[in-house]
């Protein structure tokens, strides 16, 4: 099911061109309504359900209709984001609640390299870095 945004909780992030949801979206669903300065889901069938655009939002205003068989019968499941980690709160149909808390990312964005410094020999070849020939196909 789509993304969403509650209009009553959006605030265009405070007035900016572009929005944080706008910003992480990959499908590039998401826009502002200058008018308004709300954000919302312009083609809600092509959202993929990644919950990127629900875990960057600093007003908590996005959510995501989950499918019955991730989110069966009125249970809600929603990310809450801080500056070190993610806390998914699942709430089930019964109104029992679990929370469940992960780090997020601490390196830069593409500083995550684990062969920095290493050069391969020829783009002329086959061979990826760290192969010194291809193998020899077996019968």
């Amino acid at each position: 099911m789509p993304s969403y945004v509650d209009p009553s909780k959006c605030d265009g992030c405070k007035g900016g061109d572009k929005t944080a949801c706008m910003y992480i979206c990959p499908n590039d669903l998401m826009v502002l309504n200058v008018e308004e300065m709300k954000a919302y889901n312009q083609e809600p069938d092509a959202c993929w359900e990644c919950y990127s655009c629900v875990k960057i939002c600093p007003q908590g205003a996005i959510f995501v209709r989950g499918y019955d068989d991730f989110v069966p019968m009125g249970g809600q499941v929603h990310p809450m984001r801080s500056s070190d980690s993610i806390m998914w709160t699942v709430k089930f149909r019964n109104g029992n609640l679990k929370r469940f808390k992960f780090p997020i990312r601490t390196t830069a964005e593409g500083a995550a390299n684990a062969y920095a410094g290493q050069k391969g020999a020829s783009l002329d070849d086959e061979c990826l870095l760290l192969e010194a020939s291809l193998p020899t196909p077996t019968k």
